[in-house]
């Protein structure tokens, strides 16, 4: 046994190693046959963020110099997109995707931008089969009211976000804006929606981002503006120059946007404070709260019920959005670092190729520690289990042979006196396998000896000589069955509790899927199902290591009750040979010849 533990540790560790030898260990998906790395580098020598983001809406560019476009599903509807784990799957939508013109605009959700060290997501594509996956109402999270990509030509700026605040009118679009298309403002405004979501409680935060290209530097304009009763909130420019104006306050002006130029404009309201941002730096402030709005806010125009107002904004806009908090600033700097031409948070790697990935070796790589945990403890107890089926199985057939060649040699000597046999032994012609391994044979010698001390051959055995000599024996049978089922009881241990191990690593394996799910607040199949497989293998090892003891110990147990079986039979033969041999009260009983 000591020398075939090793020999099956050998053998597990090279099944499990197996189908991970004939995969890509780090592969996400076989069914995904090529993927990209992407680095998101927002520190000094990327985009040069001063603080972490966080959670932020990521735009990935791709084009002819950064991708091939080849192999990619119609619409782009294949593409996945990983955290630097190679598990974890992102949000992501795709607002953009002409492989003719080789180019792509798409939004991932990445949890959590650092500007500390750079992180590198995976996008996978060439799944031909794969759903379309593309879900802005995931990627922008729950706090932004309002977002436009306006990536649909002569149609109405459809919102991303769930609320559906899409816009009531079709203003001309904008080809070429800094984000793929965006709208044409000047003859005509873009009105929102006075919905539920939109409204503005007095004192609430909020913030409103755009990109703007100011077309002229004429008089004052207005780019979002929202009135009701005395109340105002009005963002706009002056000769380019941005401003935010609240209740007929107005802030100073910023540094102007130079003539046929994009530039990221926000401003944020709390604390009882405005702050204007241009390009991601605070470039003035205001003193002051919003003040409860529930009118329809403008875009592109002044609202109704000014008595002096501005004129509607002469230029391009692009990428609207529109939140009920306050973004830190980090983030509005992350988004005029990461959305603008000259973008240098992402860089993009070379394409890589799969060369196969088993779906056994996808559940390993999902595997999480705990179901590591049961799966080595079940690992542990197959092997145990294994190494006592083996020994018991070359134990039994071992003595099941040896008393095979003994009951040859007893049949040899049948009528014969019944100490034929040991004249055998003193003789040396007795097979040695006998001698060492055949129960029979220890019942035989139990049996002789007892007899020697009796003294049997000069004075023939009464009935209850005869009777202790069976007990004798009886006792040696029931020693040998012990010994038969010794350590079978683990493997009754191992039938009965293999499968609660499994499956108690499932149960915790799939409360921590809807954990994490819920935490990312992304609940489809791309994340639940690696993390549901990885936990139903841990039910499924508990079986594996349970159906063969299970086999195995009946297998065992039915060779353990031939052999007792065996046993008893000769118990009552030879005691009977000895009561016809040797029996005082038979008129012809003749003493057992004396032995040298």
């Amino acid at each position: 046994m000591a020398r075939l533990l090793p020999r099956l540790l050998l053998l597990l560790a090279a099944l499990v190693a197996l189908p991970a030898t004939a995969a890509d260990a780090d592969w996400w998906q076989a069914e995904w046959p090529y993927r990209k790395p992407i680095t998101l580098d927002a520190g000094p020598q990327g985009a040069g963020l001063a603080a972490d983001p966080g959670r932020s809406p990521v735009l990935l560019r791709l084009h002819t110099g950064n991708f091939a476009f080849d192999g990619v599903a119609d619409g782009g509807k294949d593409l996945r997109f990983l955290s630097a784990d190679g598990r974890t799957v992102l949000n992501h939508q795709v607002e953009q995707f002409d492989p003719k013109l080789g180019m792509a605009l798409v939004w991932v959700d990445v949890p959590a931008l650092a500007a500390g060290a750079p992180q590198t997501i995976w996008m996978y594509y060439g799944n031909k089969n794969a759903p379309a996956s593309s879900n802005g109402q995931q990627v922008f999270d729950p706090d932004y009211t309002l977002v436009y990509h306006f990536a649909d030509a002569n149609a109405p700026a459809r919102d991303t976000t769930a609320y559906g605040n899409s816009a009531g009118a079709v203003v001309p679009a904008a080809e070429g804006a800094v984000i793929g298309r965006g709208a044409q403002l000047g003859a005509a405004a873009l009105p929102l929606p006075a919905s539920a979501s939109l409204a503005q409680a007095a004192g609430a935060p909020f913030t409103f981002s755009a990109w703007i290209k100011p077309a002229a530097a004429t008089g004052a304009q207005a780019i979002y503006s929202r009135r009701e009763g005395e109340g105002e909130l009005l963002i706009g420019i002056a000769d380019r120059a941005p401003f935010v104006q609240l209740n007929g306050q107005r802030s100073t002006l910023g540094q102007p946007i130079p003539e046929g130029q994009w530039a990221h404009l926000a401003v944020t309201a709390a604390d009882g404070t405005l702050r204007l941002y241009l390009n991601g730096r605070e470039v003035a402030q205001l003193a002051g709260s919003l003040p409860a709005l529930n009118s329809a806010p403008v875009i592109g125009a002044d609202a109704a019920g000014a008595a002096a107002p501005l004129a509607n904004f002469d230029g391009a806009i692009d990428e609207v959005r529109l939140s009920r908090v306050a973004r830190s600033p980090a983030l509005l700097q992350a988004d005029a670092a990461s959305q603008g031409g000259d973008a240098r948070l992402a860089s993009y790697g070379a394409d890589e190729q799969t060369t196969g990935q088993s779906h056994f070796g996808f559940i390993l790589k999902a595997m999480p520690v705990d179901a590591w945990v049961v799966v080595f403890l079940l690992g542990l107890m197959l092997l145990l289990s294994w190494t006592i089926m083996i020994a018991k199985s070359r134990y039994f057939g071992t003595v099941a042979t040896a008393n095979d060649a003994f009951t040859v040699q007893y049949r040899k000597v049948a009528g014969a006196p019944v100490a034929s046999l040991q004249e055998l032994e003193r003789t040396g012609t007795l097979p040695p396998r006998i001698r060492e391994h055949s129960s029979l044979w220890r019942l035989y010698r139990i049996a002789m000896e007892e007899m020697d001390g009796r003294g049997s051959h000069h004075h023939g055995l009464t009935a209850a000589a005869i009777t202790s000599i069976r007990a004798s024996m009886d006792a040696e049978v029931t020693r040998e069955s012990e010994r038969m089922s010794r350590r079978m009881n683990w493997l009754s241990t191992t039938i009965e509790g293999a499968p609660y191990i499994g499956l108690f690593g499932t149960v915790i394996g799939i409360m921590l899927v809807f954990v994490v799910a819920a935490m990312a607040g992304a609940v489809d199949i791309n994340s639940v199902a690696p993390g549901m497989a990885a936990a139903l293998l841990c039910t499924a090892a508990g079986l594996g290591v349970a159906i063969p003891a299970l086999f195995g110990y009946n297998w065992l147990a039915a060779r353990a009750e031939a052999i007792a079986a065996d046993m008893s039979v000769f118990v009552d033969e030879f005691t009977a040979r000895l009561a016809e041999e040797f029996d005082r009260s038979a008129p012809d009983a003749a003493a057992r010849p004396v032995t040298a």
